[in-house]
C-alpha cells in the first residue's frame, strides 16, 4: 500500500489548534516548573534557588495535613459521588414519562455558578438560619454546627461538591446507555430480572470502559478541589478542610511565596501523574474485557 505523503495544507489546519494549546496550555506549565526552582515576587528579577522551594514546602507542617484532607475529601467524594450518578442514570432510562423534565431537573444544578451555589449551601448549612437546621428543628433535631465542627465540616463540603456535578455525569451515562442492546434488557425482563439485577449483570459490564474514564476523571478532579473550602469554610474549623489548592492559594496570593506555591503545583502534577499511570496500568485488562 503506498504511503501517502504529509500535505502543507494540513499543517495550516494544525497549527492555529498548536498555537492555542502552546500559549494557553503547555506555556503556563512550562512555567510553573521553572518557578518552583525560582524565588520572585514575579516584579523584580527572578532569583534561582534550586531545591529549596521543594525542601521548604516539604518542612510545613500545614503541608501533611493539606494531604491528608485532600485524600479525606477524594475518599469520600468516591463512596457518595461516583455511583450517584450512575444509580440515577439507570432510573431515568428506565422512566416511561417525565424523562425530559428530570433531566432537566438534574442538570440544572451544573448551570448554576460554581460560586453562587456554594454561597446558597453556605445558607443552607448556617447554623441559626439554615434551611437543613429549619428542617431537622421541625423533627426535634439540632441545630448542627455543619461547617463549623471537625467532624461534619468535610463531609458538608463533599455533599455540595457531590450535589454540583452528579448533572453533567448523569448524561454522559445517559448518552453511555444508548449503546447497551436493548435486546439484552428485553431478554432480562422476560427471564423476571429486576431493575438492580440488569443493572449489574447487563448496564455494568456494557459500561466497563466509561466507569473506568470517568473514575479517572473523578479522581484527578477531587484532587484539584479549590472553590468549596475556600468559600464555605476558608479551610477551617482548625484547618480540617484546608486542601491542596486551597495551600498553593496561601502561598501565591496571602504569602506572596510564588516560587512555593509552584513547587507544590509541581508536585501535585506529578502525584496525579503517577496516580493515572498507576490506575491505566491496574485497569488496561479489564478495560479491554
Amino acid at each position: 500500500m503506498p504511503r501517502r505523503r504529509p500535505r502543507p495544507a494540513g499543517w495550516l489546519f494544525v497549527l492555529p489548534m498548536v498555537a492555542v494549546f502552546g500559549c494557553f496550555a503547555w506555556w503556563p506549565i512550562l512555567r510553573g516548573a521553572v518557578l518552583s526552582v525560582q524565588r520572585t515576587n514575579l516584579v523584580d528579577a527572578p532569583v534561582w534557588v534550586g531545591a529549596d522551594n521543594f525542601a521548604a514546602l516539604l518542612a510545613d507542617p500545614l503541608l501533611w495535613i493539606t494531604v491528608r484532607n485532600t485524600v479525606w475529601f477524594v475518599g469520600l467524594a468516591l463512596v457518595f459521588g461516583f455511583p450517584l450518578p450512575i444509580v440515577l442514570a439507570v432510573v431515568m432510562s428506565e422512566l416511561r414519562r417525565f424523562g425530559g423534565l428530570f433531566r432537566v431537573l438534574v442538570y440544572l444544578p451544573v448551570a448554576v455558578p460554581p460560586v453562587v451555589a456554594v454561597l446558597m449551601w453556605k445558607w443552607f448549612y448556617d447554623p441559626d438560619h439554615g434551611l437543613f437546621n429549619q428542617a431537622l428543628a421541625t423533627l426535634g433535631l439540632g441545630p448542627f454546627l455543619w461547617l463549623q465542627d471537625t467532624a461534619t465540616a468535610m463531609p458538608s463540603l463533599v455533599l455540595e461538591a457531590t450535589w454540583a456535578a452528579a448533572g453533567s455525569t448523569v448524561l454522559i451515562y445517559l448518552a453511555a446507555l444508548t449503546s447497551v442492546p436493548g435486546e439484552l434488557y428485553e431478554a432480562a425482563e422476560m427471564d423476571g430480572a429486576s431493575i438492580w439485577r440488569r443493572l449489574w449483570h447487563v448496564t455494568l459490564p456494557h459500561l466497563r470502559g466509561v466507569l473506568l474514564i470517568m473514575l479517572l476523571l473523578q479522581i484527578i478532579g477531587t484532587f484539584r478541589v479549590f472553590t468549596e473550602p475556600f468559600v464555605l469554610t476558608d479551610g477551617g474549623p482548625e484547618d480540617s478542610t484546608v486542601t491542596i489548592l486551597l495551600l498553593i492559594y496561601r502561598y501565591a496570593f496571602i504569602y506572596g511565596d510564588y516560587g512555593t506555591a509552584a513547587a507544590l503545583g509541581v508536585l501535585l502534577a506529578i502525584a496525579l501523574g503517577v496516580v493515572s499511570a498507576v490506575y491505566l496500568r491496574l485497569t488496561r485488562k479489564w478495560s479491554r474485557a
